[in-house]
């Protein structure tokens, strides 16, 4: 049976799967929409936030920026794992036992403000269209090379998919749905990592593989990272498992993504689906154990891939190139230039330079020299197709190809079979749409509960709230889909690192000090989050679309990591601010103080916290 049938069986299913389970979980009141009535167990929930978390930057492009980066892509698997740590310990049992149901709610009542809460819902929404935009990237990647189409047409698809099962069916639908898209994306993810930690290594478990010793060769058994710092070296690049990134710029960007985990508000959201405080924290570890099943299998696949890439493609005759490279090279995911006219594909680093000055390929998006030519006049000299300008001629390397497409890859390039190719394929898909709809939640539910129902217009019923919830939906996923086929970068994580920046930014401290200081207000609060967000968005853009130069860096400091400065400037302002105006009223330091203290174990319901008026 050919591939093409294959991803069809299994990605139809897992949709019909999905669609049926949104479907019969429709949601029906305002606390279906939000909370899922509730009353989900502990395990599922863990594996619906697990879905939630795993996102299409998860899936896809961490462990492709492990095949590229090595080391340095550490800084992922830090300060994720980290962040939803700090999120277990030090977030979500206090706001769920603050009782409400989402991150503005908290901080119009916190803050005892309206206004507090206005900044809240913008915030949100800033950070919550910057992730789902890389969500958004990633489906179109995934349906581009599903369906040979372009990645704009990709995205179109994944939004009305999206749509239909999130918009329509709120938090009850996306849970339930999401239990199924963990168990799609676990097994997609660590089935081919097993075929080729057997096939490179000769162990079945994935983990010990990579620490273990490279059994493929010819030659003499080596230690497979041994193997892997060598070819690197050998083409010119450092060592697989030395760091490039300058410790400053490495610590700032692993707090802002571990500090930007614990205030996403699309994954403390999830905490609320549970009956109380004890069945949160019992949920919180069910979900790290599901998320240490993709995490700990990431940086095996990313290091099978470099191997596999360089050791199927390096130096091979085009004309003999493998099926698999041609296929990516139709969809633009990878590309060739031939630039000395040997006929050859030829991948080097800076160190095998031999034609001057070298800037580094990598990471550039394919330049269409000719694109308004027809096809047939867009082929180069040894038959590649012209995706790559060839007018630098500084540049040796001729091989190009994106960091999100590794993953997708790394079967082809093991030569597994059509099946495992096709699970992959359906896990992927899940890991961008899962995400994408948790996020489409919160951005839905902080416009019309926390703008239109508690701002604008506070006699709406429960019908006209989860109109506007699924009229905002529909709204966003068209930005959504707008910018994810025109994204800040190409490469998922770091769009979606950008979205872990400004929650660090404006929602950590601000939760932060709202459950442990009781001294904080809301002037304190407004400030910090204002500045906090501001310099944070500002630098962002100032970098990835005004022309700033890496050399113009604070400290040394990229656009992913500068969420650390600003989450520092939001505890400085909110703390100074604070100091120098009146105090909360006592009867939010009464509640402050109340949330801190332990449930009653025996109390199903959990303890209510003061009512505010």
């Amino acid at each position: 049976m050919q591939q093409d049938y294959w991803n069809y069986i299994f990605i139809g299913i897992s949709f019909v799967l999905y669609i049926v389970i949104a479907v019969r979980s429709r949601a029906g009141s305002t606390k279906e929409y939000y909370t899922a009535g509730g009353g989900v167990s502990p395990v599922a929930n863990g594996m619906a936030t697990a879905a939630d978390w795993m996102s299409a930057a998860t899936f896809i492009s961490m462990a492709g920026t492990i095949a590229i980066s090595g080391y340095d892509a550490s800084r992922f698997l830090m300060g994720w794992t980290g962040g939803f740590v700090l999120l277990t310990i030090l977030m979500v049992p206090f706001l769920r036992k603050f009782g409400k149901a989402t991150v503005p709610d908290f901080v119009g009542d916190r803050y005892y403000s309206k206004v507090a809460r206005a900044v809240a819902v913008l915030c949100a929404i800033f950070i919550c269209m910057t992730y789902i935009m890389g969500q958004m990237r990633g489906v179109g990647v995934v349906f581009s090379q599903l369906f040979g189409i372009g990645i704009p047409a990709g995205v179109v698809i994944g939004a009305a998919i999206v749509f239909v099962y999130a918009g329509m069916g709120g938090m009850k639908g996306i849970t339930y749905t999401q239990v199924a898209q963990y168990c799609v994306m676990a097994f997609a993810y660590t089935i081919p990592a097993i075929f080729i930690a057997i096939a490179l290594t000769n162990n079945f478990i994935p983990q010990l593989g990579l620490i273990g010793d490279f059994t493929a060769g010819k030659g003499e058994v080596v230690p497979f990272l041994t193997k892997l710092n060598n070819i690197n070296t050998e083409l010119g690049f450092s060592e697989y498992t030395s760091g490039k990134m300058s410790t400053v710029n490495m610590f700032c960007v692993t707090v802002a993504l571990m500090c930007g985990t614990a205030g996403l508000p699309h994954v403390i959201v999830r905490f609320f689906t549970v009956k109380n405080v004890h069945a949160v924290r019992s949920s919180a570890c069910w979900t790290l154990l599901f998320i240490a099943v993709i995490y700990l299998t990431a940086p095996t696949i990313g290091a099978f891939s470099r191997v596999n890439l360089i050791e199927k493609l390096n130096n091979t005759s085009y004309s003999e190139a493998p099926d698999w490279f041609k296929d990516f090279e139709e969809t633009g995911q990878m590309a060739w230039v031939d630039k000395n006219g040997d006929g050859k594909i030829q991948y080097f680093g800076p160190g095998k330079s031999d034609a001057g000055t070298f800037s580094p390929f990598q990471g550039k998006k394919p330049i269409y020299p000719e694109y308004n030519a027809p096809e047939s006049q867009r082929i180069g000299q040894s038959g590649e197709r012209l995706l790559v300008s060839k007018a630098d001629k500084t540049n040796p390397n001729e091989l190009w190809f994106g960091n999100d497409i590794m993953v997708m890859a790394n079967p082809h390039m093991a030569g597994l079979p059509p099946w495992v190719i096709a699970l992959l394929m359906a896990g992927c898909i899940a890991a961008a749409l899962s995400t994408a709809a948790g996020l489409l939640l919160v951005l839905s539910t902080s416009i019309s509960h926390d703008l239109m129902k508690k701002i604008i217009k506070p006699d709406l019923s429960d019908k006209e709230e989860v109109r506007y919830a699924r009229m905002a939906s529909f709204v966003a996923l068209g930005v959504a889909a707008y910018f994810g086929i025109n994204p800040p970068s190409t490469f998922i994580a770091k769009t979606v690192a950008f979205a872990f920046g400004m929650a660090a930014s404006s929602f950590f401290p601000t939760l932060l000090m709202g459950v442990f200081s009781k001294r904080v207000n809301r002037e304190g609060a407004i400030s910090g989050m204002i500045v906090g967000i501001s310099f944070t968005f500002g630098y962002i853009v100032y970098f990835q679309f005004l022309g700033g130069r890496v050399e113009d860096y604070f400290l040394g400091i990229s656009p992913e990591g500068i969420g650390c400065i600003g989450m520092l400037l939001n505890f400085a302002i909110a703390f100074i601010v604070s100091a120098f105006t009146p105090p909360p009223p006592q009867e939010v330091q009464d509640m402050v103080e109340s949330i801190r203290l332990p449930d009653d174990p025996d109390d199903e319901k959990g303890t209510p916290p003061p009512a505010l008026h």
